[in-house]
């Protein structure tokens, strides 16, 4: 046998044992299945403070042939307009998924708005004050026509907050060295406003108040564990 075919017999055999390997480490604990079962219809108030569900406006913010890949990523989603006492709205758009494995990986709305049509005009790192919590979160600035359209938008995986494909990794790699498989939300508030800095300190208003009306372990789900 000459030296050719024994390296990759070799090579063959490390492959193997990499498969292997890895099926032997994948985790099969799922956290969705060891805390309170998540029902987006409830977790998220239909009133709070001053803003309440504009039932009179639906609210479309994918396109249908999207929504149905989401359907297919995602165990629930949900869509929402908001409106407060002086008439300003905010769209509310989350996703969620028991199981965020490489596989279902929360769709990132600069990925899915380009695919509507939109043009992403900027796209930067922020954080939300929160009442003593920082939240992590990104916000884009997308426009389609006349519609300008700022997002704030940020992931949770399992309690953790994560704005970048690499952050997000991470914390999927934290829980599968423990063999559990996390569950992750995609939250986004939006906002149809050509003053972009005004529309972004309008979503930090809803936000904050959407947390306070969330209990403790309902809170970390949606704008993640605050840290100690």
């Amino acid at each position: 046998m000459n030296a050719l075919r024994i390296k990759a017999l070799i090579v063959a055999a490390l492959m193997v044992a990499s498969v292997a390997g890895a099926t032997a480490w994948r985790p099969t604990a799922r956290l969705a299945d060891q805390r309170p079962k998540v029902a987006l219809e409830t977790l998220f108030p239909k009133q709070f403070g001053d803003w309440r569900t504009d039932e009179n406006l639906p609210v479309q913010l994918v396109s249908p042939d999207t929504q149905a890949l989401l359907s297919k990523i995602y165990n629930q989603t949900l869509s929402r307009t908001y409106v407060d006492g002086k008439g300003r709205r905010i769209m509310l758009s989350v996703a969620y998924g028991g199981d965020q494995s490489d596989a279902t990986r929360a769709h990132r709305p600069e990925v899915c708005y380009p695919a509507q049509g939109f043009q992403v005009l900027s796209s930067a790192l922020g954080t939300l004050d929160l009442g003593g919590q920082a939240v992590k979160v990104r916000r884009l600035h997308a426009q389609q026509g006349a519609r300008s359209e700022p997002i704030t938008y940020w992931i949770v995986v399992g309690d953790r907050i994560t704005v970048t494909g690499f952050e997000q990794k991470l914390a999927q790699l934290s829980y599968s060295t423990r063999g559990v498989v996390p569950d992750g939300m995609l939250v986004r508030v939006s906002s149809i406003d050509r003053d972009v800095p005004q529309a972004y300190a309008l979503q930090q208003e809803f936000v904050q108040q959407l947390a306070l009306r969330l209990p403790g372990a309902q809170r970390a789900q949606v704008v993640g564990a605050a840290v100690q």
